[in-house]
């Protein structure tokens, strides 16, 4: 049976099943879930409580004995299995699905995986252990929901922001600032609690003040920043990945990624391919299959070949290579972060940008 995150409430409040799965890597959200989960079993009297952690040379005949046996004491028993890797092998799986066949009204079982591909998903032990209990998929919250999701915690601990444009401000301020780092969110939100009393309408000035800047930005997120023209974000998410440290190879990698995408998509709507089908054939699907569209229509093919003209520049840039390439056209700035900016400028900017050019407004190169 597969559940909603949003619908787990409704669910234990109607009685428990004997068996839970979560997983997903939103750790926050999964967290959350799972403390429900216990708080129910608990309430359930369910009150004697093992945990196991899967790993090398995991003895799952304890796991078994433990989920077939009662506590010492007569009390009714919570046994956590949590799966760090999401493999169990071989032993694992025989053993997971021997105990989606077992019945034990005394036992209530909570398994806890992270983010699982198809391939997992449609695997028999999992399929096993979702089709005799409860599957929850804990999916992370995207970027564009950001925003309304800070805004319903605000609203969970008796707060909210001010109305009209001022409140669209200020939540877009704290998703800035928080972004792909939910348990961060979550402390924000709670410290915005303890400085200003409940029922209480919080200004822009007062979220500006109180909320620190601890985003942590993702390299495979930079796409979505170029497709939707988000200038401001694209900056800010370079800036950030450098300050982390991350290695400018793989930056450049995922720009370039996207860049080879848009043109092999761009040629083949020129040649009269439907849309669609150039969307499967290179493996666009979910949230960039909606930014697809508007980003072809902004860039050229012209200036998408351009760009690669300069991405093979900062390839040698990046990778501590001198000497000339043997292309024409003017050289990268100095700083290959600089570089890699304007080359993702190339697909978000809608003027269609000029790779190699000046530096865009508001980014004085380094």
């Amino acid at each position: 049976m597969q559940l909603r995150l949003d619908a787990l409430d409704a669910h234990l409040a109607k009685g428990l099943k004997g068996l839970y799965v979560v997983f997903g890597d939103e750790h926050l959200l999964a967290q959350e879930a799972c403390d429900r989960i216990r708080a129910a079993a608990r309430a359930g009297g369910f009150t004697d409580r093992s945990v196991f952690t899967v790993e090398r040379y995991f003895d799952w005949s304890s796991l078994i004995g433990a989920s077939q046996s009662m506590s010492l004491f007569g009390d009714r028993q919570l046994v956590e299995l949590r799966i760090p890797n999401g493999k169990p092998g071989k032993e694992g799986a025989d053993a997971l699905k021997t105990m989606a066949s077992a019945d034990n009204p005394d036992v209530l079982t909570l398994i806890t995986l992270p983010r699982l591909d198809a391939a997992t998903q449609k695997a028999a032990w999992f399929a096993a252990i979702t089709g005799a209990g409860v599957a929850i998929k804990v999916d992370p919250i995207e970027r564009a929901q950001l925003p309304m999701w800070v805004g319903q915690r605000l609203a969970q601990q008796g707060q909210r922001v001010a109305p009209g444009e001022e409140g669209r401000r200020a939540l877009q301020f704290i998703a800035d600032r928080v972004e792909g780092n939910l348990l961060a969110a979550h402390q924000e939100i709670q410290k915005l609690g303890l400085l200003y009393p409940a029922e209480s309408v919080l200004t822009f000035e007062q979220i500006h003040d109180a909320v620190l800047n601890v985003a942590r930005y993702d390299v495979f997120k930079l796409n979505e920043a170029m497709l939707t023209g988000d200038v401001g974000r694209l900056a800010r998410m370079l800036d950030g990945l450098k300050g982390e440290g991350e290695a400018a190879v793989l930056v450049l990698w995922a720009l370039v990624e996207e860049v080879r995408t848009l043109l092999r998509i761009k040629r083949g709507v020129a040649a009269g391919k439907p849309l669609a089908t150039l969307l499967r054939e290179n493996r666009v699907w979910g949230p960039r299959e909606r930014l697809i569209g508007p980003a072809l229509a902004r860039v050229t093919e012209s200036a998408l070949e351009k760009a690669l003209s300069l991405a093979a520049k900062l390839d040698r840039q990046v990778k501590g290579l001198s000497g000339s390439t043997g292309q024409k056209g003017s050289e990268p700035p100095p700083n290959p972060w600089d570089g890699m900016f304007e080359l993702a400028m190339t697909v978000a900017h809608s003027g269609g940008g000029t790779p190699g050019g000046a530096a865009a407004p508001g980014r004085p190169r380094r």
